[in-house]
């Protein structure tokens, strides 16, 4: 028998990388997100059933590789710059820009449909339960008749959804674009109150979306976001027609 066919023993997995690989995973899953503070090592050392020394150990690898950093005497927080290379300040001029408004609407059409896609493909009971307590809270956040209430509630409820899809893109890509798809949510919502009569139809069609996710059933589900965006699309853009024929009239009276 040749050197080369002898079998080399497995190499046994160092518990610090085990460990490491543990917090990433959580890190990826949504587990642990931006800005969250880690449990004392004492109770993390418990959870994952090892000694201190080699959590410490696989913390500081994660320090090393940029995803926590430590406070003196606060504590290890989850880096909340992970994906700075979002916080752009085109996203800013994004936000200000009309046609942009449109353009976000049509990105949330893949975005939502697909994490409604997967969220009823893969999600679990406790994934379900956490969408319908983020669908209640959209109700409540209605009776105080603000927008920018509602639409943070609205976004919750869609991050809810993308955490159950179970994608790590399809979460941190959501989470990292927070500020603006609320913004954008905020702003369809004050256009939108122009015809209050919509807003039944819109809870309607948020409740459908929900129940078919709840039923696990995959192509309703994106059915029904595709059909819930495409309906605000519409009366948006039918209210922007009817304010510029307004601003038309306006300015032919002016020149009479």
């Amino acid at each position: 028998m040749t050197l080369k066919n002898i079998k080399q023993p497995l190499k046994q997995a160092k518990l610090s990388d085990v460990i490491l690989s543990q917090l990433e995973e959580m890190i990826l899953d949504g587990g642990l997100v931006a800005g969250q503070k880690l449990p004392p090592e004492r109770e993390l050392a418990v959870q994952f059933n090892v000694s201190r020394p080699s959590l410490r150990e696989a913390i500081q690898k994660l320090e090393a590789k940029g995803l926590v950093n430590r406070r003196q005497g606060g504590g290890t927080f989850v880096c909340d710059n992970i994906l700075a290379g979002f916080a752009d300040p085109l996203f800013n001029l994004m936000s200000q820009n009309y046609e942009s408004q449109f353009d976000l609407l049509e990105f949330r059409h893949g975005i939502e449909g697909m994490s409604a896609y997967y969220a009823a493909m893969r999600g679990t009971q406790e994934d379900f339960d956490e969408i319908q307590l983020r669908h209640e809270a959209i109700g409540n956040a209605q009776l105080d008749n603000d927008y920018k209430e509602e639409a943070v509630a609205v976004f919750e409820f869609y991050l809810a959804i993308c955490a159950a899809s179970h994608n790590g893109v399809i979460l941190h890509l959501a989470r990292s674009m927070a500020a603006l798809l609320i913004d954008n949510i905020e702003q369809n919502l004050t256009i939108l109150a122009q015809r209050p009569d919509i807003f039944a139809k819109i809870a309607d069609y948020r409740t459908r979306l929900m129940t078919a996710i709840l039923s696990g059933q995959p192509q309703k589900a994106w059915g029904a976001s595709h059909r819930h965006l495409a309906f605000i699309e519409e009366v948006l853009l039918n209210i922007t027609q009817e304010q510029s024929r307004m601003q038309r009239s306006m300015r032919r009276m002016h020149k009479i």
